[in-house]
């Protein structure tokens, strides 16, 4: 190979350099109608510098299939090229032989990377796989295994692409390995691909090096937690995102707004598992670094620039986005201890609610342990205030009104920020979607309120938000939305009105109470059965038939609705004899209806096992009821 001092190898070096300025830099400015121009000029140059490296070789008589690995290597590769004999067969790392092999795979590698960044995928990856060809040849050793690990990343990347979700794990998984064993064996920070056509004045710190090599390895990770995802590991997907963002904090490689994003999402997975400090620790740091990618600009600086107001747009939705991952973890927070401490009949077990708290301070303990063993993001700049902003926010269950009202709290504010973007005009769904977990945030609340007034007023909320949204939606275009705040408007009225009858019946017997009572009740209960059939009817034909079949995601919430109409109209007070006779056997034929339809449809019954039994047992007795209705009517007549 020619001396690193030759007007040669500096000829190469140059024009290495103008490929990789042209690679990262130029192509950015590349006009529309000829968009990898500068990737193109690249790709000249590598194949020029191609060329110059085997003429180089063939003047001093190199054989590219020979040396010392000729002999050794297995008669059947896996996949990628790597057995265990990659650790300790081959041409040693930094022999004339090995570094020949590791700078031709070099280019290789980014002729490679240039064919896929310009859309020629074949063309790609058979350089990629030129490149790990070459480097069968060689022992990972210092010299070359940043280049091991690199093109690995850029295969399973190549094969993710074309959901070939298995091929990509093998090789980020092969890649993973050697940078463990490498660091594990080696330790030292490793030349990097691009210090191969550098000039000896011009070669990387070691800080340099470690900083590169570490952020091929977060690639890795990145990629593998992706390709985990794909494959339905979500718990290992979680595991790799989570160390990802931590190296990418540590390495101080991020874009403030996308890790944000990013950290805010994985909190999502951990809340569903119930993980609650992780979930928390993830939305904190979300929120700390979002903050480091500056003020949002103002409406009038938005107008004046087209620059400022992608900014203004992209700052405003990803916080929102983050303020919704917040509103779902105080939610969820909330509805666990909810499931946690509620009785059969969904109300508070105080026994439980005593044992819970005694057992609170193991808890605590518990907690600390496990925040001090937890993967925590942050530097030295970031640590303290994320820590500062979990304090403001619980994340073991709630034991009381007190506690949960903190809760609440702190997800009623996320509420008012996701609300700030996510308006009613240009994010309707959105906007929607918001306002339903806002009423289930007080919802949630209500269980742990103890007086009954202060739990209906509550509830009253809820149906002051939605109400007016779920009757201005047009139907034809939001149907299902208009269906989920139909039903949801039609239980909060009947919770409603089971809490006024509780509160009456502390007072006075039912035959006593007095007519605002009364009415009140009617209301509630009418205002729940009137929800309650416009779900029912929503479900209609545009001729008014009702199906005779229920697809699969109605099945449950229409036999539902039939029944609790079938109890409504039968709890209503009436003073009149026919009033009674004629909410009797409407409250009959919705019962009817869950009974007749379990029969013809057998396989419905387990969605509505409950709701069944007690229709065919009301079905049994409401005729003995009207009957004996009946006969007094005609005997006063």
């Amino acid at each position: 190979m020619a001396s690193l001092r030759s007007d040669e190898w500096r000829a190469i070096c140059d024009k290495f350099t103008n490929a990789q300025n042209l690679t990262d830099v130029e192509s950015r400015n590349d006009p529309e109608n000829d968009p990898f121009r500068s990737k193109y000029k690249a790709r000249e140059l590598l194949r020029e510098i191609y060329c110059s490296l085997k003429s180089f070789e063939a003047g001093e008589g190199e054989d590219d299939s020979g040396g010392e690995s000729g002999d050794q290597r297995p008669p059947e590769q896996p996949v990628d090229g790597l057995t265990e004999d990659g650790y300790s067969c081959g041409f040693s790392g930094d022999s004339p032989a090995g570094l020949r092999a590791a700078k031709l795979g070099a280019v290789e590698y980014y002729l490679g990377v240039n064919h896929v960044d310009t859309e020629e995928l074949s063309a790609g990856q058979e350089h990629l796989m030129n490149c790990m060809k070459l480097l069968e040849r060689c022992r990972v050793s210092t010299e070359n295994v940043s280049l091991f690990i690199h093109v690995r990343n850029q295969l399973g990347i190549l094969w993710a692409g074309r959901e070939e979700t298995e091929m990509a794990q093998g090789f980020l998984e092969t890649a993973e390995s050697i940078y463990q064993r490498y660091m594990k064996e080696e330790g030292s920070p490793p030349t990097d691909m691009t210090e191969y056509f550098t000039t000896e004045e011009n070669l990387l710190t070691h800080q340099e090096r470690t900083k590169r090599f570490e952020l091929a390895y977060t690639h890795t990770m990145y990629y593998l937690a992706q390709v985990y995802k794909n494959l339905g590991q979500t718990e290992r997907a979680a595991t790799y995102c989570h160390s990802t963002l931590q190296r990418q904090l540590q390495l101080n490689q991020y874009t403030p707004m996308e890790w944000a994003l990013n950290a805010a999402t994985l909190s999502q997975y951990y809340i569903t598992k119930g993980r609650y400090m992780e979930g928390r620790h993830c939305l904190s740091a979300a929120t700390v670094i979002s903050a480091l990618a500056g003020e949002v600009p103002s409406e009038a600086a938005a107008q004046e620039s087209e620059t400022e107001s992608e900014r203004r747009e992209q700052l405003r939705q990803k916080r929102a986005e983050i303020a919704r991952c917040w509103i779902k973890y105080c939610l969820n927070l909330l509805q666990d201890a909810k499931k946690l401490l509620e009785d059969n009949i969904g109300e508070l077990d105080v026994d439980r609610q005593e044992e819970l708290k005694r057992a609170r301070r193991g808890e605590e303990e518990e907690e600390e342990k496990g925040r001090k063993s937890a993967l925590l993001f942050g530097s030295e700049d970031t640590f303290d205030s994320i820590a500062s902003l979990e304090e403001k926010v619980r994340c073991l269950f709630p034991l009381d009104f007190t506690e949960a009202r903190a809760v609440f709290l702190v997800g009623q504010t996320y509420v008012t920020q996701a609300k700030d973007y996510f308006q009613m005009d240009g994010h309707v769904t959105d906007h929607i979607e918001i306002l339903q977990d806002h009423s289930l945030l007080f919802k949630a609340l209500a269980f742990f309120e103890e007086d009954l007034e202060r739990r209906c007023k509550m509830h009253k909320r809820r149906v002051d938000m939605l109400e007016p949204v779920c009757n201005d939606l047009n139907a034809q275009y939001y149907l299902l939305i208009r269906r989920q705040m139909m039903f949801e408007l039609a239980e909060t009225y009947n919770e409603m009105m089971d809490l006024k009858l509780t509160l009456a019946n502390r007072q006075a017997d039912t035959q006593s109470l007095d007519n605002h009572t009364i009415k009140k009740f009617n209301s509630l209960c009418s205002a729940s059965t009137k929800y309650y059939q416009m779900f029912l009817d929503s479900l209609r034909s545009p001729e008014g038939k009702f199906p005779e079949h229920l697809e699969e995601e109605v099945l449950r919430p229409a036999l539902v609705a039939q029944f609790r109409v079938a109890r409504l109209h039968s709890r209503l007070i009436c003073s009149l004899p026919s009033a009674q006779l004629d909410n009797l056997n409407k409250s009959l034929n919705n019962y009817k209806y869950v009974v007749q339809y379990c029969e013809a449809h057998p396989e419905a019954a387990a969605a509505v096992e409950t709701e069944l039994e007690l229709s065919e047992e009301m079905v049994g007795l409401l005729p003995l009821k009207i009957n004996r209705l009946k006969a007094r009517m005609a005997a006063n007549n």
